[in-house]
């Protein structure tokens, strides 16, 4: 079975300093139809403008993870963890027991474009923790790259689910499959470009949920970038 959800029917909200499309509920948007998917709750695409950012807040039991599509955020959390993030990279933070962080775009001329992903943990009261690694576009282009994993295989990050997400950098007429294990889902986030994913072609900002399905295939009909959610 496979559900397509489209960039345009996402929810939105512009402050000024912050334009989002959320896929699923979030904040002041509310969709009982898009709760989440799996464990997979959040996903929010993010521009953030020069010199702002999201200041001190706090979460718990969740694990979120930040992908930067373009440009640079600083982050801050009260496990005293400073760090700058660039396009390229992604950051675990496990909220856990509670955490408070800060995220800001330094930059005083450039924008700042993510993908802002919550999943739902295996358990609660886990020790706060943060990860940050690089995944350069090489080891993304035309191959499925573990970015996270229950186990952190392959160097990636370490969540605590049972969920792995994959990055993949799609060129023109190229093809991957992932298989799926007898009883998983996946969900596909198109980062940009144009790509067709079991026989449905997709844009940036499309979504689409798959179960009971065998594989993901992915074709690049342009230049494309997707994110692959391997889902229990």
């Amino acid at each position: 079975m496979i559900t397509i959800r489209h960039a345009q029917e996402r929810g939105a909200a512009d402050y000024g300093w912050l334009d989002t499309r959320y896929t699923f509920s979030f904040a002041d948007y509310h969709d009982p139809n898009h709760m989440g998917f799996r464990s997979l709750r959040v996903i929010n695409e993010d521009v953030i403008q020069p010199g702002t950012g999201f200041d001190l807040h706090g979460h718990r039991d969740m694990e979120v993870i930040t992908f930067l599509v373009r440009g640079c955020l600083r982050h801050r959390d009260s496990t005293c963890v400073e760090s700058v993030l660039h396009a390229g990279q992604v950051q675990r933070m496990t909220a856990g027991s509670g955490i408070r962080h800060s995220e800001h775009n330094p930059s005083t001329t450039e924008s700042t474009h993510l993908l802002q992903i919550w999943i739902l943990p295996d358990r609660k009261g886990l020790p706060p923790g943060y990860q940050q690694k690089s995944f350069p576009g090489e080891e993304r282009r035309g191959r499925f790259r573990l970015i996270a994993s229950p186990d952190g295989a392959e160097q990636s990050l370490t969540i605590h689910q049972d969920a792995c997400l994959f990055g993949l950098i799609l060129d023109p007429g190229t093809e991957v499959i992932h298989a799926l294990t007898p009883g998983r889902h996946a969900w596909v986030q198109v980062v940009s470009g144009e790509v067709e994913i079991n026989g449905h072609r997709l844009s940036g900002g499309d979504g689409l949920a798959l179960s009971q399905e065998r594989e993901v295939r992915a074709v690049g009909c342009g230049h494309g970038e997707i994110l692959v959610f391997d889902l229990a």
